[in-house]
């Protein structure tokens, strides 16, 4: 096996250990940090910070 990125070796451990019901869960923590990341640097953050 070559070398995979930080995502493909995540990919092979979930589907290998049947762990696909963590999917959704990883998403959703991917976006919630793509937010907050968005949020620090935008006009927007007083109201994005009123979401939480």
């Amino acid at each position: 096996m070559g070398k995979l990125s930080l995502a493909g070796e995540v990919w092979l451990f979930l589907r290998q250990n049947k762990k696909l019901w963590l999917l959704p869960i990883i998403v959703v923590l991917l976006l919630l940090g793509v937010l907050l990341i968005f949020a620090q640097s935008s006009a927007l953050a007083p109201f994005i910070y009123t979401i939480f």
